[in-house]
């Protein structure tokens, strides 16, 4: 029932908006105008405006509604209108065997403009064939490559539904996921005292000896089965020839239990404090919850539903799986709202390699479409 013609089309113009994170106003707009047209009340939130301190040119969540004409629960569907860097210039190169890709200097786009494309289609085809449906809510949302932070400061009271599908999932049409971690970020700031390094080095207090020792201490990587520890960034020290008097380092830790994340956290404070203490340094851990481990049972209704529009689609049966990735469905589940994430036709995101499949472009939007009208 979709028109593949016209997801192509769509797809290419939703690619050609430069919308990086703390930049999607120009798409934003476009898909305001594209939702209101479809029939949908469309509401921005001032989401960028919190998360920029802008006033201007920043761009909010969106959220849409499509009153119902049939009996059954009020459902939403979710995906995000920014993208990773690099992400100015991007243009959609079709290919003969079907796949899309970016011109290699810029990301494509696909997450999200999957995700994009799925709904809008699906709101047409209903729109253009008058097919029942119950309520169905839509929100796009900003920032969500920044640990979905326009999801974050979202007014969950606005939403009717308490299922919810959130297309925004790398992997074969048809995998979903039913688990995603809780997503701890982690800032040490190390306080030594400076001193020459070859005159009076023993005068000095040795910020980044304190931090290596602590570091050496702390498992990495793949901890667990279920949780992952990293640091990304150091910085620190004013010369070579200077005792480093100041240390500061970036990380994360996930886990798909939350008690776990937490018991990591501060596992962590604990070494680099009895580290600095050691050396009479100050130190400051800081650990802030970026995202909310949550689990759906295979048994939900979310989850039942997703199943039986597969099998009438006469798709293959769903692939489950857990998901140390975050998304804005880690929000509503947070929010009491049962979600899953569910793949829609993106490979390789967050690349200049990234790419995807005008086949699987359609059957996403075939699936959204029948979760729509069930």
């Amino acid at each position: 029932m979709v028109n593949e013609e016209r997801i192509i089309r769509e797809f290419e113009k939703l690619v050609s908006f430069d919308s990086e994170s703390y930049s999607e106003w120009e798409i934003k707009e476009y898909l305001k105008q594209k939702l209101q047209s479809l029939g949908l009340t469309v509401t921005e939130d001032d989401a960028g405006e919190q998360l920029t301190g802008k006033s201007t040119g920043s761009a909010g969540n969106l959220y849409g509604i499509l009153p119902g004409n049939k009996e059954g629960e009020p459902i939403l569907f979710s995906a995000h209108m920014d993208t990773v860097s690099p992400g100015v210039g991007k243009q959609a190169i079709l290919h003969e065997e079907g796949m899309i890709t970016s011109d290699g200097t810029t990301v494509l786009g696909a997450d999200d403009i999957g995700g994009l494309v799925s709904i809008l289609e699906a709101l047409t085809i209903i729109q253009e064939q008058a097919i029942p449906h119950p309520d169905i809510e839509v929100i796009f949302s900003v920032a969500e490559e920044l640990y979905c932070k326009g999801a974050g400061v979202f007014d969950y009271t606005r939403v009717r539904s308490r299922i919810a599908y959130v297309l925004d999932l790398v992997g074969d049409i048809g995998t979903a996921a039913l688990s995603a971690p809780s997503i701890l970020s982690v800032e040490v700031a190390v306080q030594g005292k400076a001193a020459h390094a070859g005159f009076a080095p023993e005068d000095g207090i040795n910020a980044l000896n304190i931090a290596v020792q602590a570091l050496s201490e702390i498992q990495v990587g793949h901890v667990s089965a279920d949780t992952t520890v990293n640091f990304g960034t150091i910085e620190g020290g004013s010369g070579k020839n200077i005792v480093p008097e100041w240390i500061h380092i970036t990380g994360e830790i996930r886990s798909l239990r939350h008690e776990k994340a937490l018991e990591r956290a501060e596992e962590i404070k604990q070494i680099f404090e009895a580290k600095a203490a050691d050396a009479g340094a100050r130190v400051k851990v800081h650990i802030t919850e970026e995202l909310k481990a949550y689990r759906i049972d295979p048994g939900e209704a979310v989850v039942r539903r997703y199943e039986q529009a597969l099998t009438e689609l006469k798709y293959v049966y769903p692939q489950y799986v857990d998901t140390f990735g975050g998304s804005d469905n880690n929000h509503l589940n947070k929010n009491g709202i049962h979600g899953i994430v569910i793949a829609n036709a993106m490979h390789e995101v967050h690349t200049t390699h990234e790419y995807t499949r005008i086949s699987e472009l359609v059957q996403s939007a075939e699936i959204t479409l029948k979760l729509m009208t069930l």
